[in-house]
């Protein structure tokens, strides 16, 4: 706001000029005023204003609000600046962004004024001003808690100290380690640290060395580092693998009788060929003609592991198994996830199942929830069991070409009521023995992948709908606690930002709300199949969706077209479905609803570990990238422009999706700028524009293990490329850095940055 916009009162006012003086202060807590200037914005500046603009100014002073800051100039005291407490959002650049709960817009804190406040820490933050964009701007006070998240980095070792330059581009500043305390430490060494000091003046934090991981560039060095930064385990406690050896994997006769018993039933597994672990299988027996009965049956986790146990507890923190590039890391220890509950061929196995009869209208004659005993006949991998589908031949040919009939139907019907269909292909690479990318190949979802997720899908939604509610005595649905897996409808703003996008590539989306917008959303996805902005407009249409989440609060699944939907089908790996187990077990025995506050707890726990392991295993696969890439510096490739932003353009290459950025700064023949509203990169002499599915050409220029970071160099037709010697930017030197974007992989954004924070999503 303009310092003359305040209201100037008119003559017999003067009773507001105090307030309005408050106000003035307040609104601009840096800024020093004079007399003369605070009288005449608060009713003038004549003698008997400038008298009791001056009164009012000796009982601010008196009373501390504000202070003279130099001869017969004012501001507003520091402790009665506009304070804030909130989380600290570090740069490359080393400012922050202090994110406030209840504020929309985050404040920010140039480097000079972060008080050595550092990523994630909370600390309290002074509002001092608004920057020329609107941009709130402050300066840290005090932190309140420092941030106990390690750091991973390589360690530097001189004659009498040691600097970790740290991996995240969150911590622009090097890491200081006594060598005297930790004197075995090897240049050259990765290592997890954790800050336990900065004092004033001081150029680097101080550090305590958490653990030593091995010599950078090792395979299994760099794969526990990605764990290490976002805090996930890669080796069990000896008590929790001494806990899962002590089970009894014994099946006892009284087990069995006390169960459902499929063992004489037709029942296999299909997983992936480099599968460890087998958490389902499926049955088949053909009741009469053209009616089956089809058991879902899944590992019976929740036997083996109780509630509350040390298996239990290690489950809950971990929330999920993660799946990096060359590894799992699992939920559970191998002896139940790869042994007691694998549903290995010719064993008998433990199952929680879901059984259901159909008929070739796929109406649901009858279903039965509960635990079973189970006997494998066969393995099969996904590539075997295709080759069952598309020629008619194999073992169990005629229940897995019945499976496989009855699951594209359910998949054809599930789109037509609304399903989304959002296939992407899913890059894998070739390693060598020592972990190094030979090379990329995608996987492609063919019929044996779907006639798997289909079943399971049913199994899913049929738990949710049989435990969501119970019958009373008058007939009526009583709701029960149940964990959910929910997906809400895409909001109409970001469907605008969508719509508008495609207008681009000639393509209209009428549809704005409701089940209309899934139907036109996989009518796009049809049309731009194989086109060269098909990864672009598929792209932007997952983010354009909301994602999805565990609740105890059912909102139904927006992108299934489910009303009713949860994880069951997957204990082994997941925590949410071992919850969903108990929860059945408990209702199937008569139980009464069970208490909310606790289960939407872990459900929140469990989203939340989500995100994290998600994050990682991107982390795995761009580290992996970079790392195939960094043999073919130098070399061109044909790729076309997947994302834009005000500091560079994103390429994807065209053979291997690998995905690298180059800065506008370094684009050669004009001065680039991002056109936000026209979504464009637009030269300011040649006009010449680009956006988003254009055909580019592009040599790879720097490939940074460290940082999982690739940049391309442009090459525009027409435009001589700059040869190497000439580059900007490459030296880092200690907390220095090529920052571009506090959002971006590669590097503080001008505009004004709003928060979006999602509960557990």
């Amino acid at each position: 706001m303009n310092k003359r916009q305040h209201r100037t009162p008119q003559k017999g006012q003067k009773s507001n000029r105090a307030e309005i003086i408050l106000h003035m202060f307040r609104d601009f807590p840096n800024t020093q005023f004079t007399l003369k200037h605070l009288a005449s914005v608060s009713g003038g500046a004549s003698k008997e204003g400038r008298r009791e603009t001056f009164e009012i100014l000796g009982r601010l002073f008196d009373e501390g609000i504000i202070e003279e800051c130099s001869r017969e100039k004012y501001r507003l005291s520091q402790q009665h600046r506009p304070r804030y407490e909130g989380v600290a959002d570090m740069t490359q650049s080393g400012a922050i962004y202090v994110r406030v709960e209840g504020l929309e817009e985050d404040i920010f804190v140039n480097p000079r004024n972060t008080g050595n406040a550092l990523n994630g820490d909370r600390v309290e933050v002074s509002v001092t001003h608004r920057g020329r964009n609107g941009q709130m701007e402050g300066e840290v006070t005090r932190i309140l808690e420092r941030n106990r998240k390690p750091y991973v980095g390589i360690a530097e070792v001189g004659a009498h100290q040691i600097f970790v330059r740290a991996d995240s581009r969150r911590m622009p500043m090097d890491i200081y380690l006594s060598k005297r305390d930790y004197p075995d430490v090897h240049d050259g060494e990765k290592v997890v640290v954790r800050i336990v000091d900065w004092q004033p003046g001081s150029k680097s934090p101080v550090g305590e060395l958490v653990e030593r991981l091995g010599i950078a560039g090792n395979n299994d060095t760099e794969m526990h580092a990605i764990l290490a930064e976002f805090e996930l385990p890669y080796r069990f406690e000896p008590e929790i693998e001494q806990a899962a050896e002590a089970i009894d994997g014994s099946i006892t006769a009284r087990e069995i009788a006390a169960r459902r018993d499929f063992r004489s039933v037709t029942t296999f597994t299909v997983d992936p060929a480099d599968a460890k672990d087998f958490d389902d299988a499926l049955s088949v027996r053909r009741i009469r003609d053209g009616v089956w009965e089809i058991g879902v049956h899944i590992a019976d986790v929740t036997h083996y592991v109780k509630p509350h146990s040390v298996l239990d507890d290690e489950a809950v923190e971990r929330g999920t198994s993660v799946y990096l590039v060359d590894r799992t890391v699992p939920m559970l220890p191998e002896r139940l996830s790869n042994e007691l509950c694998s549903l290995r061929p010719n064993e008998t196995s433990l199952c929680f199942s879901a059984v259901f009869t159909l008929n070739e209208d796929l109406d649901i004659l009858d279903e039965w929830f509960g635990r079973t005993v189970i006997h494998s006949d066969r393995r099969f991998t996904y590539a075997e069991a295709q080759e069952v589908i598309e020629t008619g031949r194999g073992d169990f040919a005629e229940e897995i070409l019945t499976l496989n009939r009855l699951a594209q139907e359910m998949r054809r019907r599930r789109f037509k009521a609304g399903a989304i269909s959002f296939e992407r292909e899913e890059m894998k690479f070739r390693l060598d023995k020592d972990g190094k990318p030979l090379g990329v190949y995608f996987k492609e979802q063919k019929e044996s992948n779907q006639m798997i997720e289909e079943f399971m899908l049913l199994a899913n939604r049929r738990v949710a709908e049989f435990c969501a509610h119970r019958r009373n005595e008058k007939g009526r649905a009583v709701p029960r606690t149940m964990v959910f897996r929910v997906h809400d409808a895409p909001s109409e703003e970001k469907l605008d930002r969508f719509r508008q996008f495609i207008l681009r590539f000639g393509h209209a989306f009428k549809a704005s709300k409701g089940r209309a917008v899934a139907k036109e959303m996989n009518k796009l996805l049809k049309q731009v199949k194989g086109s060269t902005e098909e990864n672009a407009v598929s792209t932007m249409a997952v983010r354009s969706m909301a994602k999805a989440y565990y609740s105890t609060d059912n909102i139904g699944h927006y992108g299934l077209a489910f009303p009713y939907y949860t994880h069951f089908t997957s204990p082994i790996r997941r925590y949410p479905d071992m919850m969903v187990h108990r929860l059945l077990a408990h209702y199937l025995a008569g139980g009464k609803s069970v208490e909310k506050t606790q289960v939407e707890e872990l459900c929140e726990r469990a989203s939340e570990r989500e995100i994290v392991a998600a994050e990682a295993e991107r982390a795995s696969i761009k580290y992996k990238m970079v790392e195939f890439m960094k043999a073919h510096i130098g070399e061109e490739f044909d790729g076309h422009i997947s994302g834009l932003s005000e500091w560079g353009v994103y390429v994807e290459l065209d053979e291997t999706h690998i995905e690298g950025m180059s800065f506008l700064r370094d684009i050669e023949g004009d001065f680039y700028q991002f056109d936000e509203q026209l979504y464009e990169i637009i030269g300011r002499s040649t006009g010449r524009r680009m956006t988003l599915g254009d055909a580019v050409r592009v040599r790879v220029k720097r490939a940074d293990l460290q940082k999982r970071q690739l940049d391309f160099e442009l090459l525009l037709p027409g435009v001589t490329p700059r040869r190497e010697g000439s580059e900007r930017g490459q030296g880092r030197g200690r907390g220095a850095s090529h920052d571009t974007s506090r959002r971006s992989s590669h590097g503080p954004s001008p505009k004004v940055r709003t928060s979006s924070r999602r509960k557990g999503r």
